[in-house]
């Protein structure tokens, strides 16, 4: 078939270049406009339009894919199918006309479990086992289309976000690569997703991702863990915000209760921070404008005193 690829994070490079591998011809890639970011205000474009550019791709920027002049050219392209993978963007219904096998999707979930943006960190966060990606064909509405073929993932224990949506990246890119097959072979049937089920996803902001140490034991390692690496999981020592990576390997002598929710200790070359259950220990810590540090080395810097502990922003130490 004939192709025009939709992506613009890193996640999505695995699966343009399992699309360019594959016996379907690449005609252009779309992708979201370059951006000015850092102190510099450097220029910075998109990993999917990096790797467009390697392999001699026209690559497509509008602002909005409703625009005249974008739709004029996809129209020329004529493309059979529009595969996507984290674009970033709502496309009107001129936009899902153009391609006869319409615009299919890669959504890093079971859907229609966690429909939206940030389908992966919601899963860890909320404790799921297993999670998967799904390939749909893409409607009017937010990730509710008919489905073409699911996967599986284990969520391990230890996961971020970062490296669960690192596998499924490479595992979707595949199953991208199938239903493409599958639709121009006439083999596949798509089928409605389930009534069941549903739950929303929306981007994780960095207020999302503030530490509140009133939760669990359980939830907080959940929460870190789902915001990393991004926004970044966060509390506030001293006035100040710092980020936390995830937490030390669990110990059996952790069954520590003895410390308040946000209360921290530094004991034997690690750091402990009360919870609403019980004690964690601290992986890496970075305050802000330093690079992330082992937990011990940030304490033997800062020095907390007896009873002194973390706090929500805004609230009192």
């Amino acid at each position: 078939m004939r192709i025009v690829f939709a992506g613009t994070p890193a996640v999505a490079v695995p699966s343009l270049q399992a699309v360019l591998a594959s016996r379907h011809e690449v005609l252009a890639v779309i992708t979201r406009p370059d951006a000015v970011a850092g102190r510099g205000r450097r220029v910075s474009v998109s990993e999917v339009k990096q790797a467009a550019l390697e392999h001699d791709l026209e690559v497509l920027q509008p602002r909005k894919p409703g625009e005249p002049a974008f739709l004029d050219r996809l129209r020329e392209l004529a493309p059979d199918c529009c595969p996507v993978v984290a674009y970033g963007a709502l496309l009107p219904p001129d936009a899902l006309a153009v391609p006869r096998h319409g615009w299919v999707n890669l959504h890093f979930s079971l859907l229609p479990a966690w429909r939206g943006a940030a389908p992966v960190q919601h899963a860890i966060i909320a404790g799921d086992e297993v999670t998967g990606a799904t390939t749909f064909r893409i409607d009017e509405g937010m990730d509710t289309g008919p489905y073409f073929g699911t996967l599986t993932e284990t969520i391990r224990p230890r996961d971020t976000a970062g490296d669960l949506l690192g596998r499924l990246a490479e595992a979707g890119a595949q199953l991208l690569v199938a239903t493409l097959d599958g639709i121009e072979g006439g083999v596949l049937e798509v089928r409605p997703q389930p009534t069941d089920g549903v739950s929303m996803a929306p981007k994780v902001t960095v207020a999302d991702a503030e530490i509140d140490w009133h939760a669990t034991a359980l939830a907080v390692d959940r929460r870190i863990r789902g915001c990393t690496p991004a926004p970044g999981a966060w509390t506030t020592w001293r006035g100040e915000r710092v980020k936390l990576g995830p937490l030390a390997d669990p110990s059996p002598d952790l069954d520590d209760d003895t410390l308040e929710p946000g209360q921290v200790r530094a004991e034997r070359g690690r750091v402990l921070v009360g919870t609403g259950s019980r004690a964690v220990a601290l992986g890496n810590v970075q305050p802000a404008g330093k690079k992330p540090m082992p937990a011990a080395d940030w304490a033997r810097g800062v020095r907390p005193s007896m009873g002194e502990r973390f706090s929500r922003e805004g609230a009192a130490a």
